[in-house]
């Protein structure tokens, strides 16, 4: 009996399903569309998509252009889309993500959001040998010389970003007179200049990741790659860390690679403009 309501619950209508194929096409082609080549993408003649289209426009789904008959998404596709971005949360569905990627690459992963005090750590997913690092729920990582930091500086607004580096610069000062840090902690460095730090975030942009190889801890590496929303902003930070001895930070290595393919699921979800490279903002004219 449980089997037999186990397959009354998973069974669907195909009809339903074989006309989604014709709005899967105007989807993927993103313009209107000829009833012919609607057909074709879904794998039919234009007669039997003529119905289903028929359908979908008394439902609002998909509408035709008097003009020159195509076809193209309706109204209430529209506001199905847009409800769909407004219950999208980037964290909840990036977190079962990084739980695989970190089995995968063998490193912590970790989720960063920006916060009112910087990029700030929300999730993290331990890997098999996790490097032992204060990854808890909460830190926050210094703009300058994280890669999570360096990721969010690279697609914020360039003013933000300048005005941010200038309060961190100010925070350095007032530490100048504290103790030097613990043995395994590199000296504190000066902070770039605004020239010097853009030309980083430039090289950011370029790879569409950024990275820090013992910057903070010495033998810790890590990377992080952007995750876009909807409008082209940045939403959140995917990280991955672990020891300089097995961390690949190769631009095009294993690392790089998995953390992209990644950020970019999860901006893809969140409804993110394909390719996910927003235009960068304006940056100000002095250095």
């Amino acid at each position: 009996m449980a089997a037999n309501d186990t397959d009354r619950a998973q069974r669907g209508i195909q009809s339903i399903e074989v006309g989604g194929q014709l709005l899967r096409a105007l989807v993927h082609h993103g313009r209107p569309m000829a009833l012919k080549d609607l057909a074709r993408e879904a794998d039919m003649t234009p007669a039997k998509a003529h119905p289903y289209m028929v359908s979908f426009g008394r439902l609002g789904l998909i509408e035709q252009d008097r003009a020159s008959g195509h076809y193209l998404l309706g109204p209430l596709a529209l506001q199905l889309g847009l409800i769909s971005l407004q219950q999208a949360d980037p964290v909840h569905i990036a977190t079962p993500l990084i739980a695989q990627l970190a089995q995968q690459i063998g490193h912590t992963v970790a989720l960063a959001v920006w916060g009112a005090r910087g990029a700030t750590i929300v999730r993290t997913a331990e890997s098999p040998s996790p490097v032992h690092v204060n990854m808890r729920h909460g830190t926050v990582f210094s703009l300058t010389n994280t890669a999570s930091g360096r990721v969010f500086a690279t697609y914020l607004d360039a003013e933000v970003v300048r005005r941010l580096l200038e309060e961190e610069r100010q925070r350095q000062k007032q530490r100048k007179a504290e103790p030097p840090p613990p043995a395994g902690m590199p000296p504190v460095q000066p902070l770039p200049s605004w020239s010097d730090f853009q030309s980083q975030l430039r090289e950011v942009r370029a790879h569409g990741i950024s990275r820090s190889d013992g910057e903070v801890i010495e033998g810790v590496s890590a990377m992080a790659a952007p995750v876009f929303d909807h409008t082209g902003a940045i939403v959140l930070a995917v990280t991955a860390i672990g020891s300089a001895a097995i961390f690949n930070t190769a631009w095009d290595g294993e690392i790089a690679r998995a953390l992209k393919a990644c950020a970019d699921t999860v901006s893809q979800r969140l409804g993110a403009p394909a390719p996910t490279s927003p235009a960068s903002p304006a940056s100000p004219t002095s250095a």
